[in-house]
């Protein structure tokens, strides 16, 4: 009888009590939690109609339509060069024009590393209503604002019979503001990577562009890094 009760407790210890596997896969944000510590994060504001998302579909997508829909929020995203040998996703936040959504401006700047400002040289009221976001970036990001690329936009150069704001009007305001500057026309591409460029050239504690040197090129040539 014992014999068979040993059998007994023999089987159903193997059966239904199995020693435990040692698990070998990571958790399953470990891969996105590090991926995300390479990401360099740009926010776009500006008034509703100004051309934000057309800039940043020009430069991500080289597209451009005519049709203006109102944005929430919107992500892009755009594989540049880090510190020459490595790279980096250029994630571009796409804010909105409206008013009604302040927690979510302040959640874009908080989570910011650059900002781009864009204002409409046919509308003075756009550039204008920039004033309270460069308010709500000092209080959101405080010290930490003179170390963050800023670049102050004047977008739809094209229309130049419409213009309200001259550019030496927006080079002072970039001067008082302590930003860079620049215009450009989403509609005929214009300036647009020269934009990026030039914001991505202003970080300091990264070494970013949208080319990536070759180590073994001479006399000064460069291969373009790959976009995706």
């Amino acid at each position: 009888m014992s014999v068979f009760l040993d059998l007994w407790h023999a089987f159903w210890g193997v059966v239904c009590w199995p020693a435990p596997k040692p698990s070998t896969s990571q958790p399953p944000n470990a891969a996105h939690q590090s991926a995300e510590t390479s990401d360099y994060r740009v926010a776009v504001f500006g008034a509703g109609g100004v051309g934000k998302s057309s800039i940043v579909q020009r430069f991500v997508n080289g597209t451009f339509s005519d049709n203006y829909v109102p944005t929430i929020e919107d992500t892009y995203r755009q594989v540049i060069s880090c510190n020459q040998k490595n790279v980096c996703t250029l994630q571009i936040t796409d804010t909105t024009g409206s008013h009604q959504f302040p927690a979510m401006q302040r959640l874009s700047i908080s989570k910011g590393h650059a900002f781009i400002l864009v204002y409409a040289v046919t509308s003075r009221q756009s550039l204008e209503e920039l004033g309270p976001i460069v308010k709500m970036l000092m209080e959101v990001k405080g010290s930490q604002l003179s170390e963050a690329p800023i670049m102050l936009v004047g977008n739809k150069k094209d229309e130049s019979q419409k213009r309200e704001v001259s550019t030496e009007t927006g080079q002072k305001l970039s001067g008082r503001w302590g930003t860079g500057f620049i215009e450009t026309s989403a509609k005929n591409n214009e300036n647009v990577t020269e934009l990026f460029q030039t914001l991505l050239s202003m970080e300091k504690k990264r070494q970013l562009a949208l080319t990536m040197e070759d180590p073994e090129a001479k006399n000064g040539k460069k291969k373009k890094c790959s976009v995706m």
